[in-house]
């Protein structure tokens, strides 16, 4: 892992619980936000990070999202104004891969660093892709890093068992894993709307024979007249 990173990571934590930490006036209700906030377990999502605050009133330079223990890779959306990097770290124990390679390392982190500062009251979007792990009814927490021309914000507070989440002054981001599709891959409703759109489509298809009859009628009652 970038043994320096963690360390101001472990420097910044021990800052805010002595709270020293250097926020501006009303931090404590800006935040850093994911969407979607929950989706299926064991699926492919993109997730969004938003925000639309610097560190008090100073711009932001740089967002680090911290992995959750329980993903091993996520990639980033490349972004106009951003410059991205990956920093990754060892593994305790070498681990197996869904197809049966082994991992001794992880993606821990995604450094995103703004090539120009991004002003307090401006919004922006940072993403990446992640597979999930199938775990439905977990809650994943993204701790961000938020760096700032002046000051830092370290969004890493995760809410205990029964505590409320908007009671924390810096929460993380985090995301719930819900029940997956019927079928794994989120096509359990595809079958009625196809059948549907079959039955749509054999009425369209039946209405040119009834105009044709139709026609036809009207034509042979023309030529009787006649």
């Amino acid at each position: 892992m970038n043994t320096t990173r963690f360390a101001l990571r472990s420097s910044l934590a021990a800052a805010a619980a002595l709270g020293l930490a250097g926020l501006g006036a009303g931090a404590a209700s800006a935040h850093v936000h994911v969407n979607p906030d929950s989706t299926a377990a064991g699926s492919s999502s993109v997730l969004s990070f938003d925000f639309a605050h610097g560190c008090g009133t100073s711009p932001t330079t740089e967002i680090a999202i911290t992995l959750p223990d329980q993903l091993d890779d996520a990639t980033p959306t490349a972004h106009p104004g951003w410059t991205v990097e990956k920093v990754t770290e060892k593994l305790d124990e070498p681990k197996k891969a869904e197809g049966g390679a082994t991992v001794t390392e992880r993606v821990s982190q995604i450094v995103y660093t703004a090539k120009e500062p991004v002003a307090d009251g401006v919004r922006d979007v940072l993403q990446l892709q992640v597979k999930l792990p199938d775990a439905a009814g977990e809650t994943l927490a993204f701790p961000v890093l938020q760096t700032c021309e002046e000051g830092w914000t370290d969004w890493a507070q995760v809410a205990e068992e029964g505590q409320d989440a908007h009671s924390l002054e810096s929460p993380a981001p985090t995301m719930t894993l819900t029940a997956a599709q019927a079928d794994g891959h989120g096509h359990a409703a595809a079958q009625p709307a196809a059948q549907e759109a079959g039955a749509t489509s054999e009425a369209v298809e039946a209405s040119p024979a009834s105009s044709t009859t139709s026609d036809g009628g009207a034509g042979v009652a023309g030529w009787v007249g006649l």
